[in-house]
């Protein structure tokens, strides 16, 4: 009943009325870009001379702006999470979007945001399957579904009403989750303006004029609060349909391209945003450290019966088992600064711990072989390249999967979430009782791990000896057991 004396959300009664010149053109105004790159961009707006609107555009056909619009595009942002042992919950009205255009409903809006004097910025997120080439869109006329043709258009207009002037160039800052993601959007572009026969001097254009950054992003945003709506809503005095939650985390990692900094002063407001040369340190960072402190504790954790990450990260022998692992064996091989792999592995605990996201273990199980090649096996194989021997917490971790794939611990059946070829292959393998033989075949299977695990001195009696442990006692005690043999 309360609820619906309140007001709803707009500029006049949050006195958030000031007009923003349009420097940012958004592709994309869901969850995460409201709970990331907005957040960012209002921060900017806030706390220094920036002064840039946003213009958010809807990403899809059937998508919805209508919501945004009827609130002035403001919306509520909730920060939540753990910073040094220290829970934050905070929140705070995003006023950075000016308007928000349907190019499909209003094709002549979209194409005017290219006359746009001061628009200087393109952001993106359109999922990893966003950025890619359709040979369908045939036609320079719109209005498109493919984002890179859309972006095409787009650069191609204020090419021509500007007279291909050099200072009119756009940033393009993409936040999709593939590697070199503003090269790749490049080369889509000018593909697309080769399959529509567009100028040559359009092309030269976008390569001197134009500016693309790669990135890598990191933000969980879970997004409008459903299941505890009411908790939320009790904290506001106004009506908001678009209210976003987030964690308090976030790394933004772009690559530099002519002094970003100096058009855009991400180095003025306290946030991780960090301009670079080379981008991929931090994403060796993040592969190895986050996805595979995440990857390496799951076989451990579920086996002893954990479901949750904040369950397996609080509890004493996984949490201890993962924090050896990631700065005894995993933070050596990255060669990074020793203090910010520290930093960074600290807040990725910290992340693990946000008492306000439920992350179940059995999701990151999805693909699991694959996940603990690419994000666990390189830090195996570099420290024993190193060092001369083998990294036990993760040789127990690398024996805990393999056993995890046997398809049940006990009388309980595991989240087994796999190519069934791989599902398969270990069951044939589970066939034998020798351990000695389990962990041969298993190592041996070079369609698991692209290279024969064999041939790595010492493992695989060492993941035999574990496969005898786990299978012989609780987790812990074969842990402590294994770990105790081999020191």
């Amino acid at each position: 009943m309360e609820n619906q004396t309140k007001q709803k959300l707009n500029r006049q009664n949050s006195g958030l009325d000031t007009t923003l010149p349009i420097k940012i053109v958004q592709f994309g105004g869901g969850n995460f870009m409201r709970g990331f790159t907005d957040y960012v961009i209002d921060k900017l707006n806030k706390e220094t001379d920036f002064k840039g609107g946003i213009v958010n555009l809807q990403a899809t056909p059937n998508g919805s702006i209508q919501k945004m619009e009827e609130q002035d595009n403001l919306y509520t942002l909730f920060s939540r999470g753990i910073k040094k042992g220290e829970i934050i919950d905070e929140k705070q009205v995003i006023s950075a979007i000016q308007k928000s255009v349907n190019p499909y409903a209003d094709y002549d809006a979209f194409l005017n945001l290219a006359k746009e004097e001061e628009l200087e910025f393109v952001f993106s997120n359109t999922t990893e399957t966003g950025i890619a080439y359709d040979e369908s869109e045939t036609s320079y006329q719109g209005p498109h579904k493919n984002f890179p043709a859309k972006v095409a258009v787009l650069l191609h207009e204020r090419f021509k009403h500007f007279n291909g002037a050099a200072d009119k160039g756009l940033r393009i800052i993409p936040c999709e989750l593939i590697e070199d993601n503003a090269f790749v959007l490049r080369d889509i572009i000018i593909k697309y303006a080769q399959l529509w026969n567009l100028e040559d001097a359009f092309v030269q254009w976008i390569n001197q004029s134009n500016y693309f950054h790669n990135t890598l992003v990191d933000r969980i945003v879970p997004g409008y609060p459903k299941d505890d709506i009411e908790a939320y809503e009790d904290q506001l005095d106004y009506e908001d349909q678009n209210m976003v939650v987030s964690e308090t985390f976030l790394l933004f990692v772009i690559q530099e391209a002519r002094n970003l900094n100096e058009r855009i002063p991400f180095n003025k407001i306290n946030e991780q945003i960090l301009v670079v040369d080379d981008i991929q340190p931090y994403r060796l960072r993040k592969v190895r450290i986050l996805n595979g402190g995440h990857t390496l504790m799951l076989a451990p954790a579920i086996l002893s019966g954990k479901e949750l990450v904040k369950d397996a990260i609080d509890d004493q022998f996984i949490g201890k088992f993962l924090s050896d692992a990631i700065f005894n064996e995993v933070n050596p091989t990255l060669g990074l600064d020793e203090n910010e792999l520290k930093e960074f592995a600290e807040e990725v605990f910290d992340r693990f711990r946000n008492p306000f996201i439920k992350h179940h273990l059995a999701s990151i199980a999805l693909y699991f072989v694959s996940k603990f090649k690419v994000r666990v096996l390189p830090s195996l194989l570099t420290y024993v390249e190193t060092n001369g021997k083998l990294p036990l917490n993760l040789t127990f971790s690398l024996a805990s999967l393999i056993r995890f794939y046997q398809g049940s611990f006990g009388e309980k059946a595991l989240p087994l979430n796999d190519e069934e070829g791989i599902i398969a292959k270990f069951k044939e393998i589970w066939t034998n009782e020798d351990y000695e033989k389990v962990a041969e075949l298993a190592l041996s299977e070079t369609s698991f791990w692209d290279t024969d695990l064999t041939k790595v001195e010492g493992l695989k009696i060492a993941v035999a000896k574990a496969l005898y442990e786990i299978d012989h006692n609780n987790m812990e005690t074969a842990y402590n057991n294994f770990i105790q043999f081999y020191s």
